[in-house]
């Protein structure tokens, strides 16, 4: 393993250690409530508030003319970002690159008890995991997810506890695991989705009650078959 890397005053040959004392000196210069802040959302608010928006998410796609689909892609997007995490970890093991604090001098440290490797960031991986995750299944939240997982990119390096690239190739990691094994995990999980949206107690699960048949309706599927009432019986009598 190499040793040590330039420190602050030789960090322009390197781009990469240079973008990290860049982002990580704006926290040297910002006052002690802000760099706790970043520390708590580049550590778990962010991971947090990608799962409320994959769960609020689920309430949207639940109302679409395409609930069993898009569930199935919504159900897709943390069991990717799980399984990037397990290909992230023989890749460090691999890689065995140390923590930036470890090699570098001057660094302001907002996160303790990093002894692990460093690239690629579990973080940035599953960050951009779930939010491509969330593409597949709604594009407009997606997006919003996306942009947080490029935010939490940037915490990491701005706490000192990641280089750029381990943060660029978490963003590959879960962008690849996520877009490339999305067939056959849909093939595997729309089936069951439909399957949960017929049994009569766990439809909701799939399928927002009493949704359904407008939205059908409006985008002029047929809608379910609905048994007709005694009144009904009675006029047709009538008549």
């Amino acid at each position: 393993m190499a040793g040590p890397e330039a420190g602050p005053g030789t960090s322009g040959s390197n781009p990469d250690v240079g973008l990290l004392y860049e982002l990580n000196g704006v926290a040297k210069d910002a006052p002690a409530w802000a760099d706790r802040l970043v520390g708590f959302v580049g550590e778990y608010g962010l991971l947090l508030a990608l799962v409320l928006l994959v769960l609020w998410c689920w309430r949207t796609v639940r109302r679409g003319p395409d609930a069993e689909t898009s569930v199935a892609a919504l159900v897709w997007a943390p069991l990717a970002a799980g399984l990037a995490v397990l290909v992230n970890v023989p890749i460090r093991g691999f890689v065995e690159r140390r923590r930036p604090f470890l090699d570098h001098d001057g660094l302001q440290l907002l996160a303790d008890g990093k002894t692990d490797f460093s690239f690629v960031s579990d973080h940035a991986t599953l960050a951009m995991a779930l939010g491509v995750g969330l593409f597949v299944a709604h594009r407009g939240l997606g997006l919003i997810g996306i942009g947080l997982a490029l935010l939490e990119g940037v915490c990491r390096v701005y706490m000192g506890v990641h280089y750029p690239t381990d943060v660029i190739g978490g963003f590959a990691l879960g962008t690849a695991v996520t877009l490339l094994l999305a067939p056959l995990a849909m093939a595997l999980l729309t089936p069951l989705t439909k399957a949960v949206s017929r049994a009569p107690r766990a439809s909701w699960l799939v399928r927002a009650r009493g949704r359904g048949p407008v939205v059908a309706d409006a985008v002029g599927l047929p809608g379910p078959r609905t048994e007709p009432s005694a009144d009904s019986d009675e006029n047709d009598l009538a008549a």
